[in-house]
Formats: structure tokens, sequence, C-alpha cells
């Protein structure tokens, strides 16, 4: 959106697990200084992981509805690099830093439609950080995402009264190769509209989602899109965006 101004941004919402400080102050105050953005501005924190982003867009729309706003700015930044042991090359060979921007407001190009959203903490064990250093039982997160993703995007289809061929493709977390190829399979009629990028994008945490987008998304000529973070908690949350 080049006509956006910073004066006109009025709420900042940072998705991250892993802050600029260690957990005081909130990411999004450090954000709000940076960038020059107005005191007036409503920033904080939102802490999820690899759902983060589908979590995010949903929570940045209710909030600003609710306030009256009319400009936000969703940021998703989670450097694992902080957390992963670099001797343990399960991990640190699987996830990469980045971070997305993400506008949120009136005219947008793209709209917000149905969604779901689930939590299991009993979970939370195979995904976790102790002592400062990140674990993951690799075994139980690939049969978490196989158990409940495409369970989860087939209801969301089914409460949208659309089937995978109304979609032009489906956007979901990059886990790893293995667990995209898992989840598309089980679509099979439909498993080339998965979108796979480990190249440059790869399991970047909650940014993995808006990069994808940015990348295949948003100059393409697609008007329905299904989304799926998943990851720590154990969360989850799926999504249809269509063009406007």
């Amino acid at each position: 959106n080049p006509q956006l101004k910073r004066e006109s941004i009025d709420v900042l919402i940072v998705v991250t697990q892993n802050g600029d400080e260690e957990g005081l102050p909130h990411t999004a105050a450090i954000v709000q200084d940076k960038l020059g953005l107005s005191t007036n501005v409503a920033a904080f924190d939102i802490s999820l992981g690899c759902s983060g982003y589908v979590y995010g867009i949903y929570a940045i729309k209710g909030f600003m509805e609710a306030a009256g706003l009319k400009n936000g700015l969703l940021i998703t930044a989670d450097p694992y690099s902080k957390i992963v042991d670099p001797q343990d090359r399960n991990t640190t060979m699987l996830f990469g830093d980045a971070a997305t921007a993400t506008w949120m407001g009136e005219g947008a190009a793209w709209q917000l439609g149905k969604a779901k959203f689930g939590t299991d903490g009993s979970g939370a064990p195979h995904l976790k950080v102790s002592n400062g250093v990140f674990f993951m039982n690799g075994r139980q997160v690939f049969n978490f995402a196989l158990l409940k993703v495409p369970a989860h995007l087939h209801e969301l289809l089914s409460e949208s009264d659309l089937t995978p061929d109304d979609i032009d493709a489906f956007c979901i977390h990059q886990g790893s190769a293995a667990i995209v190829d898992a989840v598309a399979r089980r679509f099979e009629d439909k498993p080339e509209k998965f979108l796979k990028d480990m190249v440059e994008t790869g399991n970047t945490v909650s940014s993995s989602i808006p990069l994808l987008i940015e990348k295949h998304v948003l100059n393409s000529d697609w008007s329905r899109v299904a989304l799926s973070g998943f990851g720590v908690g154990l969360s989850w949350g799926s999504a249809i965006i269509y063009k406007a």
C-alpha cells in the first residue's frame, strides 16, 4: 500500500515468542519506537508460534473493528537462532529466521473469510524451551500435523460450503517438506495445490505463511486461498482468504 503513511497506523501487533528483550518490554513497543509511529498507537505482542499468523490476522481485524481503527500492522518475527542448539542438527537444519509485515485496513485486495482454531495443551512437551534451549519431538509433531491439519482443512471447507476444487492454493505452514507432502497427500485429488518452498521460505515459524503469500499469492490471478498454521502449543488455525 504505497499510500500508507506511518502516522496513519492505529495498531501494531507483533507475533513472537522470542522478542527483542527478555519478555520486558514487549517487542511491539520497541518496534513502535524504531518505526517512529505515533504514541497514540495501540501496540502489543501475541505469544504464538507456527499458528501465529492465522491467529494474528483475525486478532488484529477483530481489535480494529471493535475499536473503530482504520490501519493496522501485523508483524511476525520469531528468531529461533536464539534458542536452537547449534549442535543439534535435527533442529538447526530445520529452522530459519525471518520477519514479515502485513498491512490490514480498508480497501485491501484480499479479505478474510471463515476460520477455525484449535489448541491441545497436552502436547506442549513436544515443542518447548527448557533452560533456554529449544526441544522438539519431531515424530510427535509430524503425527500431530498429519492427524489435525488435513481434517481441520476439510472441516473448514465443508463449513464454508466449499470443496478443494474451489480453492486455488493451499498455503500451509512449512513445518518440513515431509509434513507438507504428507498433508497434501490427504487431498488426493488436488495435492499439487499445496505450496511448498523449502529453499527460500522453509520453517520460519509464524513467518512461513506470509512469506508464501507475498511470493506466490499477492500477484497471482487466484481468487481463493486456504491457510493453515500449526505447531507450538500445540496450536492450530486454518482460514480462507479471498480476493475482494
